[in-house]
């Protein structure tokens, strides 16, 4: 039989606008080339670098990304998930390690049935409380404490963490409880603060106040859940002329482009979030073309010192 040339088989699909049926092909091999993510906020851009991340490295693998918003929802997510696993996809990534009994049990499955599942933006030190997903990310409470340390190391003895409203927000509350850990340890009174649901830069700004008028032991140093919280925060406290660093020291985390562009520039904590998605993918491609398991991995942050807690980059 004679074989055809590879490039007049091009020249027939670009003429005939030929597409394959992608669920033919599945079902015929086996295999799906769909790779699920969970993400709690597609439109955050916190997460938006780590779903560019997924999406490099699955380039030209062959398999695409499909994106789901849980809205930090764990019912959501599961109904979510429910969704998805009908149609078995080759890979489930989602944020985070707490998950509700259903979803859980769907992931067990998914793993069991051999499907990849991997958890991203968690890596704790301690994994007693891993459920045997692969994790890539790293410890939020060790995250908390390194921004205590810093505040502390700037010579501050009265510290406040704001927390994210958000009562799923998991991550953000791990990171308060490491901030107020350390302190702790340190000698240093500390305060938590819940910051409201609403927009994020509204719910800094009415922190601020709230800071100011704890004048029995005066706050002079506050770590955010995140840099939006920081940054609403921050434009309050210069409106208010409030000196900063001089009499109230901003830290937030995120490292979004907003901060280095205000004055003064907001210190933060860089979370490797481009890094997560990167990783993540290579690990299920690994997963599914090995037919093993993913391979959890740690990636670092990095705390940068910018003008609102008196350091220079």
């Amino acid at each position: 039989m004679q074989k055809v040339p590879a490039a007049r088989i091009r020249e027939a699909i670009e003429q005939t606008g030929y597409v394959p049926n992608q669920q033919a092909g599945q079902l015929a091999s086996g295999n799906s080339r769909i790779v699920a993510a969970l993400i709690p906020n597609v439109g955050h851009s916190i997460f938006a670098e780590t779903i560019q991340g997924l999406t490099e490295g699955l380039h030209g693998s062959g398999h695409e990304l499909l994106l789901l918003s849980t809205g930090y929802s764990m019912e959501r997510e599961e109904a979510q998930l429910r969704a998805l696993t009908g149609w078995a996809p080759g890979a489930i990534i989602v944020t985070g390690r707490h998950h509700s009994p259903g979803a859980l049990r769907m992931l067990r499955d998914a793993q069991a049935a051999g499907t990849p599942v991997v958890e991203i933006w968690d890596h704790p030190t301690n994994r007693a409380d891993s459920e045997g997903f692969a994790q890539i990310g790293f410890d939020h409470v060790a995250a908390g404490r390194t921004m205590a340390r810093h505040l502390i190391d700037k010579g501050h003895v009265s510290l406040a963490y704001i927390d994210s409203g958000v009562g799923e927000d998991f991550r953000a509350h791990e990171r308060g409880q490491g901030f107020m850990a350390e302190a702790k340890a340190q000698g240093v009174r500390v305060k938590v603060l819940r910051a409201s649901t609403g927009d994020a830069f509204d719910a800094g700004r009415e922190m601020v106040p709230l800071l100011l008028a704890a004048s029995r032991t005066p706050i002079t140093a506050v770590a955010f859940a995140n840099d939006h919280l920081a940054c609403g925060a921050l434009m309050e406290a210069t409106s208010r002329g409030v000196q900063i660093p001089g009499q109230l020291a901003l830290l937030g985390f995120g490292d979004f482009p907003i901060g280095r562009q205000l004055q003064p520039s907001l210190s933060t904590v860089r979370p490797p979030t481009a890094d997560i998605g990167h990783v993540a993918a290579k690990a299920v491609l690994q997963s599914v073309t090995k037919g093993t398991e993913p391979t959890s991995r740690s990636l670092p942050c990095q705390l940068i010192g910018r003008d609102s807690t008196g350091t220079t980059r």
